[in-house]
């Protein structure tokens, strides 16, 4: 909504020195985003005046049509002597008064006007368009032309009120009593602590039989319909300029007078109106719901096939008018056009005014259905002052006497629904509680009836919401009135108190916990959207019998390409890789924590909960048997170097080992020590892919995967190469976890260090060896870690040598050497009694 400053001082008396950024700072106080304030004329000097063009010359070969022109200015010029100006605008005539614009002044946009030659003349000036004085265009398309009552010499600056201040204001959905001059004075009354001059107050005579007969067949669609004639209107007459500079601020452009005026009255009450050409509506006015297949071509020219849904007005002929959003063409008011034989102009000279209220659901469902977006939907569909309406009309019928030269007829058709006010109890201490200020009655009471409420009782209040704000509908809604008016800025910051032992629970801790230690052993989290399609599992290579393949559809997808919801994380990290890969973004480690969908096939359809009360126990069990399993997992993928290079080191590159670390960076954070072995998995490269178990109730079960991509996947998918992945099951390591973590013991003894190496088959696993060394070597044993693998033909073929270094430790003493040597003897002949393992050297 563009609210010019100028316009606002009619209804409230604003400090004679308050500015529109002092006024947005007001408005922002109390609630309204008023996002600029724009500053019209700022640089505009003068001379800039209002002319007579006295002739009119054709200069000939040129490629466009220029004209030389003389044009009377009065003393202006401080000569009296015609202005000579070179023009190429062609909407004006000899006689025509227009504005022009004399050397020395400034335009919009620091344009300095001089004297200067131009097609072989000299041009003292210009005659000016609106756009070029920041006016925009009135619909003319050239140069503003103005009516001939206004003087030679007139200041144009004051005359087309070209200097001003408009505030723009983002009107939030629940407050569309702010799309009006009306709501925006009201506020700014409030915030300013000054009475308001209300626009809708007017005299408006009682309805009465003579109205224009219309008939109400939906009242649940339009409750409230008043219709106002007027006759013996001027087709002649325009729309005056303080009331096209007005539109024009505020974003319209004129049009004609009736439906400037129209369109003028529903920007100063709020309250949309419809004018009909009375000699094109054939018998009575009526409201219904659309037949399907009608059709209405609307003023826009376009035909449209209604809806049954859609709220129309009808004649005898059928639909006239979308009720709320826009009129049809067949009804349209007709621009004055000058008879051919007389010269007479013709045009419109009688009206139907029509100020009804709708259904606001009604109305947003049919301007979004027709793709329809107009001014009266817009504020129909926020919702609109139902106690307005005759006012409104009213509001017109004067202006069209005043300006049009037409008569009102005495006939006032209103037709009402009746309703009750809406009234809501509330406390007088609630305010209080919501915002936890002691705020009082008295205030609470104040500031309700500032808003327009009628308060009544003392402790309990009885509040009376006024028809202007539809969306004051229970308590909060009013300790929100009274919590803005009362200032956002002024309420304490205080911390919430949760009671004992409703904090984050294990699960959620140990998510957390996941998310810190992948991001402190380098990891970037990315957030990726949870759908996905068939064929990213097609070129990850998953088997059609994979449980991966068994997705949940959605009915309504944001796109085609993805209308299932992921049943792994990798795909949308591989996205995410690629994407930043493609970006200059070599050396990656990507990680996201988030849950998949697996359907089982044993759900059921969803039931459709009810919104009038709080859903049964039942029906919120069955709405749970209808979902999918969610299970909550983690998943990293890497690429490029894995360490940087450096004066230390050269740059390390990230192997499938790396993925096999994350998963066990996960694991430890919940407290699980992994068993890793060799797998074949999609989308893994067959030999270098790890399998990641847990003991689970002492079974060894899959909790994940990691290792290197199979390269057609890296290449189908346009993937770095090497690319690793990783992705595990949070939801199974949380039960294979021994509960909440405990801190280690600290030994203040020194430790002894054995190392070992051991010659296995080359099939066997490492983690096979690691798990006999570990049970072996006894509880001295502190770490255990791998630090080389050796092949050669020393050793044979099919062999290889693992050697490891052994870490003892005791709480109690220092070990001697012989203990050392005595755990790690006994770690190496469990490891050969149970891989067959040698001794090596």
């Amino acid at each position: 909504m563009r609210v010019p400053l100028s316009w606002l001082r009619e209804y409230v008396d604003l400090p004679a020195t308050a500015t529109g950024r002092d006024v947005q700072e007001k408005l922002i106080a109390v609630g309204l985003e008023v996002e600029t304030v724009e500053r019209l004329g700022e640089g505009l000097k003068g001379p800039l005046v209002v002319g007579q063009v006295l002739t009119i010359e054709e200069l000939e070969g040129f490629k466009k049509p220029i004209r030389f022109c003389t044009v009377d200015v009065g003393d202006a010029n401080s000569t009296g002597e015609p202005q000579e100006i070179v023009c190429g605008a062609r909407n004006f005539s000899v006689g025509d008064k227009v504005v022009v614009v004399l050397p020395g002044a400034v335009l919009p946009g620091d344009f300095k006007i001089a004297a200067r030659k131009t097609y072989g003349k000299t041009s003292h000036g210009m005659i000016c368009s609106g756009d070029e004085l920041g006016m925009g265009d009135d619909g003319s398309h050239g140069i503003i032309v103005l009516p001939p009552e206004y003087e030679v010499g007139t200041d144009a600056i004051a005359l087309l009120e070209l200097v001003d201040e408009v505030l723009d204001i983002a009107v939030t959905p629940d407050r569309g009593y702010c799309l009006s001059m009306r709501g925006v004075a009201r506020e700014t009354a409030t915030a300013y602590g000054l009475p308001l001059r209300d626009p809708a107050l007017l005299d408006v005579p009682p309805p009465n039989a003579g109205g224009y007969p219309v008939q109400v067949s939906d009242p649940m669609g339009c409750d409230r319909f008043t219709a106002r004639t007027v006759a013996g209107l001027e087709p002649e007459a325009r729309t005056p300029l303080w009331m096209q500079r007005r539109l024009q601020k505020a974003g319209m452009r004129p049009v004609s007078l009736a439906v400037d005026i129209t369109n003028y009255v529903m920007l100063e009450l709020g309250q949309p109106l419809h004018a009909y050409d009375r000699t094109n509506v054939a018998g009575p006015i009526g409201v219904r719901r659309a037949t399907p297949g009608e059709q209405l071509t609307t003023l826009d020219g376009t035909k449209r096939v209604l809806d049954a849904a859609d709220l129309v007005i009808t004649d005898n002929r059928g639909p006239i008018g979308l009720a709320g959003v826009m009129g049809g063409a067949n009804t349209e008011i007709a621009a004055a056009v000058a008879d051919p034989e007389t010269g007479r102009l013709r045009g419109t000279t009688d009206v139907v005014i029509e100020a009804a209220h709708f259904d606001a659901l009604s109305i947003a469902r049919t301007a979004r259905r027709h793709k329809l977006s107009s001014e009266a939907a817009k504020r129909f569909e926020r919702g609109v002052d139902p106690e307005a309406a005759s006012a409104a009309a009213q509001r017109a019928v004067d202006l069209l006497v005043l300006l049009a030269g037409g008569t009102a007829e005495d006939g006032v058709t209103e037709i009402v629904t009746p309703s009750g006010p809406r009234t809501i109890t509330v406390s007088a201490d609630h305010p209080d509680k919501v915002a936890g200020v002691a705020y009082g009655r008295e205030t609470v009471v104040r500031r309700l009836q500032q808003v327009g409420c009628d308060v009544y009782g003392q402790d309990e209040l009885v509040v009376t919401v006024p028809s202007w704000r539809p969306d004051l509908s229970e308590p909060n809604d009013l300790a929100e009135e009274v919590i803005r008016l009362e200032g956002y800025e002024n309420l304490p910051s205080t911390l919430p108190r949760p009671p004992a032992g409703r904090g984050l629970t294990e699960r959620q801790r140990l998510h957390r916990r996941v998310g810190r230690a992948l991001a402190g052993a380098g990891y970037v989290e990315a957030l990726n959207y949870p759908f996905t399609g068939s064929h990213v599992l097609d070129q990850l290579g998953i088997e059609q019998d994979d449980p991966r393949r068994a997705a949940v559809t959605l009915v309504n997808p944001l796109s085609d390409e993805e209308p299932d919801l992921r049943t792994t994380l990798i795909p949308g990290l591989l996205n995410a890789l690629r994407r930043n890969y493609g970006r200059g973004s070599h050396d990656l480690a990507l990680f996201e924590t988030g849950p998949v969908f697996r359907a089982t096939g044993d759900e059921k359809p969803a039931t459709r909960l009810v919104v009038d009360r709080r859903p049964t126990d039942d029906e919120i069990a069955s709405l749970d048997a209808s979902l999918p399993q969610q299970p909550r997992r983690a998943a990293v993928v890497l690429a490029g170097g894995r360490e940087q290079a450096g004066w230390w080191a050269g740059a390390r590159p990230a192997i499938w080992a790396d993925a096999v670390e994350a998963g066990r960076t996960v694991a430890r954070e919940a407290g699980v020590e992994l068993i890793v072995r060799q797998d074949q998995h999609a989308p893994f490269h067959p030999g270098r892919c790890a399998a990641l178990l847990a003991l689970v109730d002492g079974e060894e079960v899959l909790v994940g995967n990691a290792g290197e991509l199979h390269p057609r996947v890296v290449k189908t998918l346009a993937l770095p190469e090497r690319t690793c992945a990783m992705e595990i099951d949070l939801d199974r390591l949380e039960q294979a976890g021994t509960g909440p973590l405990r801190a280690p013991k600290i030994s203040a003894f020194p430790v002894a260090t054995q190392d070992v190496a051991l010659v296995v088959d080359g099939s066997v696993p490492a983690a096979e060896v690691e798990s006999a060394l570990r049970d072996g070597a006894g509880e001295l044993l502190e770490s255990l870690r791998l630090f080389d693998v050796f092949t050669g033909e020393q050793l044979g073929e099919g062999k290889k040598s693992l050697a490891y270094a052994l870490r003892f430790r005791a709480d109690d003493r220092t070990l001697t050497a012989e203990e050392a040597s005595a755990a790690r003897d006994a770690a190496v002949a469990t490891a050969v009694e149970r891989t067959g393992a040698v001794l090596r050297g």
